[in-house]
């Protein structure tokens, strides 16, 4: 019975989730009630409150769905980076672009997030994910570092602006295409934008400012 019991629970949820997701791509987070969400998913709002505190915790485990196991596969690859740095950044980054245009999940986070979310105080999710963001760009920041110590970027390479170029390249190329997916096909062109970009990373990498004493 216990184990009817937890899987059950497990169906809400999912079902809460996929119906959150419909409902705030359809009409923005902010404009989304708890109600809206139970209709959709044909519950009532007392079954989102025995699962999740607030909108704002469900948001984040909406987010979550989606986000956590790019994060473990980050954490992985990261962790056996010292094989071949390169080909783990090319990895990860390829990775992204390829699970943003094969999961109808993630792209429909990806665009409540940049293009249906508004953020201000009462989604607390946003100091919780500029934790997740501060590590996801931690364990890339440790690829980078692997990559100059390997001799793959130049000794003086400036590893916290490469991260930075790494990930505004990337969450700019899912921005962009998620505007008009019909503009071009992301998945069959990952490849060459992604080999464009380490080439130039590798070629001409960020350098640290030289500080000269007056």
């Amino acid at each position: 019975m216990v184990r009817k019991t937890k899987e059950d629970a497990q169906a809400t949820i999912t079902a809460l989730l996929d119906a959150a997701e419909r409902i705030f791509s359809e009409k923005g987070v902010a404009r989304t009630t708890l109600n809206d969400v139970a209709l959709a998913a044909g519950m009532t709002r007392g079954a989102i409150y025995w699962h999740f505190k607030d909108k704002g915790d469900l948001f984040q485990a909406m987010c979550d769905r989606v986000f956590l196991p790019m994060q473990t596969m980050l954490n992985e690859i990261a962790a056996t980076s010292g094989q071949n740095p390169i080909a783990a950044l090319r990895h990860v980054m390829m990775h992204m672009l390829i699970q943003v245009t094969s999961s109808a999940q993630q792209r429909i986070v990806f665009d409540i997030l940049f293009h249906h979310c508004e953020k201000n105080e009462d989604m607390a999710f946003f100091n919780h994910e500029t934790q997740k963001s501060r590590e996801c760009l931690s364990r890339l920041d440790t690829i980078v570092r692997e990559a100059v110590v390997q001799g793959n970027l130049n000794v003086e390479t400036d590893t916290w602006i490469a991260v930075q170029a790494i990930n505004s390249y990337l969450i700019g190329l899912i921005y962009e295409w998620l505007r008009n997916p019909q503009s071009y096909d992301l998945a069959q062109h990952a490849e060459a934008m992604i080999d464009t970009f380490l080439a130039g990373l590798v070629a001409k990498p960020p350098l640290k400012l030289q500080v000269f004493a007056h």
